[in-house]
């Protein structure tokens, strides 16, 4: 199988190896099925692990058990994580496929993007300190949210501290504070929402099925316990897979989310195919446009596209490494369908407050932000 250089800089290329665990793997490069894959890793339902494991038992280093998501993962030799394509085809396991944040910029076609990092701006005024009665939840799967002035006195705020120097090299990774920007939107358009955020981003912008499942899994286990419905949920990354088909694991756990109004970026990739779980029949998939309202170049539009909402240029909370590690709170200006996605869900979320079931509230939301193809 060949792997192609992934076209960050040299240090950037260092962090992504170094904090990726050395198994990003881009399958079909330049072709009509290219998608970047976790190359240590195959998963599958745990009630087919057996007959896959008689399979490929000599190309297995360890399995871990999921008993909650059901799933297991198989971590391989070193030696066959070049092959992990062929291996899923040869086993019946399944891939499991790296997500992108949606601003990530990469030289591959498949990943091309727009503002793959924040610029400062100036000061913006905090949204009112609203709390809307019955309660509209937004669930968000992010990089984290910090503890900005927008936030916390919010009554309703529970940090999950970003990431912003994993690798500890004294500089900010390209997607620390993704998340902490992605909350700023949502609020500036619903502030009398509660917002809960789980971390499924890394800093530099990766994460795969597998882990959006188990976090998708552990935000509704945690609604619950706390007695809270999950009315909206956002979700800024996703993949690309080789057959075009959505990752059976991501698909599984959507749906157990029937009564959640499920809001998804649908990539910075520039083309019509479908983005994972964006293009999936009940979610909505969001594209991004620009001051000219046309859709931007960078973002995918395929019939499975939903709807569009401003994605350039947008502004909103964001929280900066500091000198000597210190955080900076403040404010910045960054592109791509990850930011469309937020605007989307806050207006899903403003007509769930306005007493519309979740039906009426996607068809509202449709019928205001359609586009033109």
């Amino acid at each position: 199988m060949d792997q192609r250089d992934i076209s960050l800089g040299i240090d950037e290329l260092r962090q992504v190896w170094e904090n990726y665990g050395h198994d990003l793997v881009l399958h079909d490069p330049g072709g009509s099925s290219e998608c970047l894959v976790r190359g240590g890793e195959l998963i599958t339902p745990i009630g087919d692990l057996d007959p896959v494991l008689d399979r490929c038992r000599s190309w297995i280093d360890h399995v871990h058990r999921d008993e909650g998501l059901l799933m297991a993962r198989i971590r391989l030799r070193e030696s066959e994580r070049g092959n992990c394509v062929d291996l899923a085809r040869e086993t019946g396991a399944r891939l499991n496929h790296v997500h992108l944040g949606s601003p990530v910029m990469f030289g591959t076609p498949v990943m091309f993007g727009t503002g793959a990092e924040a610029d400062p701006t100036p000061p913006m005024p905090e949204p009112p300190d609203a709390r809307w009665d019955p309660p509209v939840v937004i669930g968000v799967l992010d990089t984290g949210c910090d503890p900005h002035p927008w936030f916390r006195g919010r009554a309703w705020f529970e940090p999950v501290p970003e990431v912003l120097d994993a690798d500890d090299d004294s500089g900010q990774d390209r997607q620390a504070g993704h998340g902490t920007f992605v909350n700023g939107v949502l609020l500036q358009r619903a502030p009398g929402a509660v917002i809960r955020t789980r971390r499924a981003l890394s800093s530099l912008g990766f994460t795969d099925d597998f882990t959006v499942a188990a976090e998708l899994r552990a935000l509704r286990r945690s609604a619950a316990l706390a007695g809270e419905n999950i009315d909206v949920l956002v979700l800024t990354s996703g993949c690309l897979t080789p057959d075009d088909e959505c990752p059976p694991v991501l698909a599984a756990e959507l749906e157990r989310w029937p009564d959640t109004v499920v809001v998804a970026a649908a990539g910075n990739h520039g083309s019509g195919r479908p983005f994972w779980p964006a293009a999936l029949p009940e979610v909505l998939a969001v594209a991004a446009t620009g001051s000219d309202g046309q859709v931007a170049e960078f973002s995918a539009a395929g019939d499975w596209v939903d709807v569009a909402a401003p994605g350039v240029d947008v502004r909103s909370s964001y929280v900066r490494l500091a000198p000597g590690g210190d955080r900076r709170f403040g404010y910045a200006r960054w592109s791509g369908t990850s930011f469309a996605a937020p605007r989307i869900a806050a207006a899903v979320a403003t007509s769930l407050q306005a007493d519309r079931d979740p039906d009426e509230a996607r068809d509202c939301v449709r019928h205001c932000y359609t586009f033109e193809r």
